[in-house]
């Protein structure tokens, strides 16, 4: 497989309590813009913002608040976390991302996926019963516009393009990687293109993930391509703090944001118990430096990974926080987790 790498990521958080969000929109994306600036100061390799469309998310566009953290970095990998590819334009997010491709010098990834939260459907004109069609038939497409200058192509749920190429052509490859959660199917589909892929992890035990993880690189061999090629992310929610009440501090945000989805969703409901239990043995790494890190080595080792993206704040947190929990994360948890993987 190829190297580790390390990025983060981020849905900026806008933040729920009694008295509705803790902070605008307009705060949280320039409040993201110092945040990719740091990243990629102390070289963490890899910069996602995802697609979300409601109140408490402040990135409906990505590539526009990439466009903009492209002027003001160097060499950090700017990209989405993810593209709800199902209810958008193949077409135009090529030519989004090849746009920030040509102003970041090649720089520019997708992570592509089927979205989580359903709200752009009924913004953008798609139906829902559609949703697994929609997704594979256009990650299809945007692949052959990537990979073919003159392009035809005979949609059923997209366009139907004859001959045509579209612009402008980005300078790197342009990386598409798949975004996937507990779905086998997603992950064969992943394996059988021979993409790069992401493993979503915000429940349960990480390390169930492990069969998943193994039927990728099993399927991946199979279709006879490269090993050394092989890249698999996995993204995990994360706040590292030397406070020694940072548990406590962390549970107001996180515990609202969650109790909102599982209203929605009709989940359980989230209490502190189930939170506590999330804290250890679950997905969400949040406490000092040192622990962090030996659990991160943990995850890395028990499911065999070679990229991790930190998903930072994950609940919002006042941006002095997260700021700290970045350059902890690039400037400690990263070197120990490096040198740690190379004695072995």
């Amino acid at each position: 497989m190829k190297k580790m790498s390390f990025g983060m990521m981020t849905f900026l958080e806008t933040g729920l309590n009694s008295e509705g969000f803790v902070t605008n929109h307009e705060t949280r994306i320039k409040q993201c813009l110092e945040e990719v600036k740091l990243a990629d100061d102390i070289g963490l390799d890899y910069y996602g913002i995802g697609e979300h469309h409601r109140a408490d998310y402040a990135a409906t566009s990505p590539e526009i608040i990439l466009a903009s953290a492209a002027a003001m970095t160097k060499q950090i990998h700017l990209g989405s976390a993810v593209t709800v590819l199902s209810s958008s334009d193949p077409v135009r997010v090529y030519e989004s991302y090849a746009t920030l491709d040509l102003i970041s010098d090649g720089r520019a990834e997708i992570i592509a996926g089927r979205g989580s939260f359903t709200e752009s459907f009924e913004l953008f004109g798609y139906d829902l019963k559609d949703y697994d069609q929609l997704y594979s038939e256009k990650l299809n497409l945007l692949l052959k516009i990537r990979d073919e200058k003159n392009l035809t192509w005979n949609g059923k749920l997209t366009t139907s393009l004859n001959n045509k190429t579209i612009y402008p052509r980005a300078k790197s490859n342009l990386k598409i990687s798949v975004a996937v959660g507990g779905s086998y199917q997603s992950v064969l589909r992943a394996a059988n293109l021979g993409l790069p892929i992401v493993f979503a992890i915000i429940g349960g035990n990480p390390l169930n993930f492990k069969p998943l993880i193994d039927l990728y690189k099993k399927t991946y061999l199979e279709k006879g391509f490269s090993e050394e090629d092989m890249e698999i992310a996995v993204a995990v929610h994360g706040l590292i703090s030397e406070d020694k009440d940072i548990l406590e501090k962390y549970y107001p945000s996180h515990h609202a944001q969650f109790s909102q989805i599982a209203s929605e969703r009709g989940w359980p409901e989230y209490t502190k118990e189930s939170y506590k239990a999330n804290m250890k043995r679950g997905p969400f790494y949040v406490g000092p430096t040192k622990e962090v890190t030996n659990r991160l080595i943990n995850l890395i080792e028990g499911l065999g990974f070679n990229r991790l993206l930190f998903h930072t704040p994950g609940s919002y947190m006042p941006h002095e926080m997260t700021m700290e929990s970045i350059r902890l994360y690039g400037e400690a948890v990263v070197p120990k987790i490096k040198s740690v993987l190379q004695k072995q």
